[in-house]
């Protein structure tokens, strides 16, 4: 039961110059309790306007524009902000967003990390020569590329991860130099704000990163739809995903990150004592609501049975319940209707034949515990779509091929992972596995802010990463220059 808090509830403004907010406003609930955190102003149609007018304006003077020195020196403050109220930053997001403290305080580390990495780059970031005087046409010639911000961007954010998300979308925009406009999670906004916030602390000037939530949907399609957008990011369903891109303006770029149902082999000399803790903490962390989350275990008929029991053991000694504690391992779904849906698709397996190790039911309106299924039907959701909860299928195979041709039979694809103590079957599985990363002796939530992270297929477009974003959000753009000295 939704339950208010008894104190009064914060309502913030939209961050958006001159922006008179809509009618309406959005309201935030602690997905544990359903308390009432906040009310947040949104923007209508005309607001949506204003600000996308206010950001390509940015972009169209480039007198205006921030120099690398000014980016640099907003961004290192930033990071020295957000290092000195990290616990302050690590409870917002464990209270709205549901993930427990300790992976909180973990995201927040990750989040400052990600802002000296934009830092990094642009330390270091340089353009390149292209080689003439090769031939009579480019005989006096020289030429080098320089980077410069795409355009005006539109970043829309999941509600799983609500600061480092936004942190991997809006501090490449400020490092790329782009004017930035980013909408959260309507679940999620609060850990958004506070980073432009930072931002702006650290002196960004306030138009340069505009965040927002938007009244309804169509609102929202006018924000990224805009002919005046340069790049669009969005991370969150496919279904969504792949749907507004199909509605930008002609020229808008953009990047897509969706998820996926993630595979792992465990081979029969897999040291279970090494494996058995990694898939639970990639199964369960943020109670499965992680777009690379272990989802799929497919054993080795030898250890199969072994392996679903020793996870199952595992999963039930973890600590469900308020994400603000400290000893909460696992925490809630974002939404109730979310328990109920996981609920449906663990007894539809269980219908179809699968065994029931542990789980399988409902803790509160908000928790589901965590669930171990042997064996699944393959036509089961289990089986074949995202869970996005907390629930690990474990699959008995009898050769490596077998288990290689079922991780590969859906159509996504992002990280998967292989345990073993062969390198050869290491390296087979590397090869042959459908997926943009395969992570060999470790589970497929593995991440760190600086290497490329990408979904295949449905899985998304292009390639997420503090540098790799940076690079989308720019153009390399060449001056040749013809000179009688040359």
């Amino acid at each position: 039961m939704r339950r208010e808090t008894s104190f009064t509830t914060p309502r913030l403004p939209l961050m958006a110059p001159g922006l008179q907010p809509a009618a309406q406003h959005a309201e935030v609930f602690a997905p544990y309790d359903r308390s009432l955190i906040a009310t947040v102003e949104q923007a209508d149609r005309a607001g949506v306007d204003q600000a996308l007018e206010t950001a390509y304006g940015l972009f169209r003077n480039r007198d205006a524009w921030l120099s690398p020195a000014r980016r640099i020196e907003i961004l290192e403050r930033t990071g020295a902000i957000m290092q000195g109220c990290r616990n302050q930053l690590a409870l917002l997001a464990a209270r709205e967003g549901g993930k427990p403290l300790i992976d909180s305080q973990v995201e927040v580390d990750r989040a400052i990390d990600g802002v000296k990495l934009c830092v990094e780059h642009l330390r270091t970031q340089a353009g390149r020569e292209i080689p003439m005087n090769l031939n009579t046409a480019s005989t006096g010639r020289v030429a080098f590329t320089q980077y410069e911000p795409i355009g005006v961007v539109v970043a829309f954010s999941a509600f799983n991860h609500p600061l480092n998300l936004i942190v991997h979308q809006v501090g490449p925009a400020v490092a790329a130099g782009c004017p930035v406009i980013v909408k959260p999670a309507e679940a999620t906004p609060l850990s958004c704000m506070r980073f432009v916030e930072i931002l702006r602390e650290a002196g960004l000037p306030e138009e340069w990163c505009q965040a927002l939530l938007t009244t309804d949907r169509d609102v929202a399609g006018t924000l990224m739809s805009d002919p005046r957008v340069g790049f669009f990011s969005f991370i969150g369903s496919a279904r969504v995903g792949w749907m507004l891109r199909s509605k930008l303006a002609p020229g808008t770029r953009c990047a897509l990150e969706h998820g996926g149902a993630a595979p792992v082999l465990i081979a029969a000399d897999a040291d279970l004592n090494e494996a058995v803790p990694r898939l639970a903490k990639g199964g369960f962390y943020h109670a499965g609501q992680v777009c690379v989350s272990v989802q799929r275990a497919f054993a080795h008929q030898s250890i199969a049975r072994n392996l679903a029991q020793r996870l199952a053991e595992r999963a039930k000694s973890l600590t469900v319940g308020d994400p603000t504690k400290a000893d909460t391992e696992v925490g809630p779904l974002i939404r109730p209707a979310e328990v109920k849906r996981v609920d449906e698709w663990v007894k539809e397996a269980v219908n179809g034949g699968a065994q029931l190790l542990c789980g399988g039911e409902t803790l509160s309106a908000s928790c589901y515990s965590p669930t171990v299924l042997f064996d699944p039907p393959g036509g089961a959701r289990v089986s074949t779509e995202e869970i996005f909860g907390p629930v690990v299928c474990v699959y008995p195979f009898d050769a490596i091929e077998e288990a290689i041709a079922r991780a590969n039979a859906l159509p996504f694809a992002f990280q998967a992972a292989v345990f073993t103590r062969d390198l050869d079957t290491a390296l087979r599985a590397s090869e042959r596995l459908d997926a943009s990363a395969v992570m060999v002796n470790d589970h497929t939530a593995f991440r760190v802010d600086w290497m490329p992270f990408a979904g295949l297929r449905q899985s998304g477009l292009g390639v997420g990463g503090i540098p790799y974003t940076i690079r989308d959000m720019q153009i390399e753009k060449m001056t040749v220059i013809r000179s009688r000295e040359l």
